[in-house]
């Protein structure tokens, strides 16, 4: 991240939430903001590696909080919402991204496990721009949704991620319309394949799946975290203060490339676990 150039973003005073900012492309996100001079709240369900990221968060000369809280739990996002604009004020841009993912066919799925995922992914959002909406900054904020490509495009072992992303989507496109009159702009960024992550690791957890859809990017590289956080920036900016109700791959031109087929990796993935 240190490589970024800031010189054209200056967030100073202003209030930026993300939930699922512990770690991976949130955690990344969070950081540019930080350097960009924003004031950080960042929560997950780990007390331990929230306290982490905020403190890391403050050894780039910003203000962080950082609290423990389960999209899942409305209530816990109540408190956590309250607390985070007690402490510095109205919510300027909203960074809802907590997400799980497991590769697995949809016979081998047990619907408990379809159901965490739709109810991080899809539920946790909606319960994140739900409740944040009463510490929105009106007019003025932005929200930004971390979104997938399989919401678009159908992927063999990932019918849980493709419906719950496929309704965070449009979760996006409705709260742009029901919101937009308040002069709150809603947007979802669609990553690629982003090196260094979580997601990567189990979607291509060896040498050679990575190498394989690193190939297949039309640019021919995996992303950056770097890349997701400079178009959080820029929607969050004055640059993007006309574009509400987007659905913006930031993917190097890899959905360009249609369906993909996960089953070499969900066989590499299962004699790894085995």
């Amino acid at each position: 991240m240190n490589t970024m150039d800031f010189s054209a973003f200056d967030f100073s005073n202003r209030h930026v939430f993300v939930a699922g900012g512990s770690s991976g492309i949130n955690f990344g996100i969070a950081q540019a903001f930080a350097r960009a001079g924003a004031k950080l709240t960042v929560i997950s369900r780990s007390a331990d590696k929230v306290a982490s990221a905020a403190r890391q968060l403050e050894a780039l000369g910003t203000q962080a909080l950082g609290l423990s809280a389960d999209v899942r739990q409305p209530q816990a996002l109540e408190q956590a919402f309250a607390t985070a604009t007690e402490r510095f004020g109205p919510i300027d841009v909203l960074v809802s991204g907590a997400a799980g993912n497991f590769l697995a066919s949809a016979l081998d799925m047990s619907p408990n496990a379809f159901k965490t995922v739709v109810d991080i992914d899809l539920l946790g959002s909606f319960n994140v721009a739900r409740i944040a909406h009463a510490h929105l900054r009106k007019p003025g904020s932005c929200v930004i949704q971390i979104s997938a490509g399989q919401a678009f495009i159908p992927t063999p072992f990932q019918a849980h991620v493709c419906a719950a992303k496929a309704g965070v989507d449009m979760l996006t496109q409705v709260l742009a319309l029901e919101w937009g009159a308040q002069g709150v702009r809603i947007n979802s960024i669609v990553p690629g394949p982003i090196a260094d992550t979580e997601g990567l690791k189990r979607l291509a957890p060896t040498g050679d799946t990575l190498d394989a859809m690193a190939n297949r990017v039309p640019l021919k590289r995996l992303g950056r975290i770097d890349d997701i956080a400079r178009m959080a920036l820029l929607l969050a900016s004055d640059w993007g203060s006309y574009i509400t109700g987007a659905i913006i791959p930031v993917d190097g031109g890899f959905a360009l490339t249609g369906p993909r087929d996960f089953t070499a990796a969900a066989a590499a993935s299962k004699r790894a676990h085995a």
